[in-house]
């Protein structure tokens, strides 16, 4: 009876081990695909019932408001934005960390620059100026946003107009969550590395990921002694 116990908790392991191996080759397979360019965007043709075909969708790493799960991302995020901006940009490959920080700084500046002139002088064009400076940079960061979406097909608002509002509404959190996503999925010179927990294959229905690749649990090989 013992000897029978122990080879079903053998076939059983030699299971889940087998499970285990076909999950690393898929998560292979996923990351040669994406590397080769073949994955990265992916055509939303819906059917009839408004279902969008199967591939490869992605999640952004926690919500806007989950800034403060990365302390030293939210206060570079919120002291040092023109750097935080840069490196974005730059792990995303859409510039050099300085050429973007720089247009960061740049419009930043001269809207600060007036809106202190409004404040001195009490003069309305000043305030002009200052609101259309900000709403430019609110404007180029979400369009940046808008792109970094669309490269790595990251679910969530498809609207670019939501992107820029995200940005003027709450820069700092924003900026912080785009900088965690790119982070936490090893995202280098324009290519996605990925995890492997934050990718979905299946269907996308309404906002709702069909299934979720999730790494099984390590067992041992070793049988338990009778």
């Amino acid at each position: 009876m013992a000897d029978y116990d122990t080879a079903a908790v053998v076939v059983e392991e030699e299971e889940r081990l087998i499970e285990s191996v076909a999950f690393d080759v898929l998560c292979s397979t996923v990351a040669m695909k994406t590397n080769q360019g073949k994955w990265n965007k992916l055509d939303e043709v819906y059917d009839d019932g408004g279902e969008m075909g199967s591939g490869v969708f992605r999640m952004w790493e926690g919500d806007v408001v989950d800034c403060f799960d990365d302390r030293r991302l939210v206060l570079q995020s919120l002291f040092c934005p023109w750097y935080r901006f840069g490196e974005n940009m730059r792990l995303v490959g859409f510039g050099s960390c300085f050429l973007q920080g720089f247009v960061y700084i740049i419009l930043a500046t001269v809207a600060l620059c007036n809106f202190v002139a409004f404040t001195i002088t009490k003069k309305p064009y000043f305030l002009y100026l200052a609101v259309a400076f900000a709403l430019s940079l609110g404007a180029y960061m979400g369009f940046h946003r808008s792109k970094m979406r669309k490269k790595f097909n990251i679910k969530g608002s498809d609207s670019s107009l939501d992107d820029c509002i995200s940005h003027l509404v709450c820069p700092c959190c924003t900026l912080a969550q785009e900088s965690r996503t790119l982070e936490m999925n090893n995202v280098h010179d324009g290519t996605w590395h990925g995890r492997g927990d934050t990718m979905c294959i299946g269907t996308y229905v309404e906002g709702v990921k069909a299934f979720e690749l999730i790494p099984p649990l390590t067992v041992s090989i070793e049988s338990p002694k009778p």
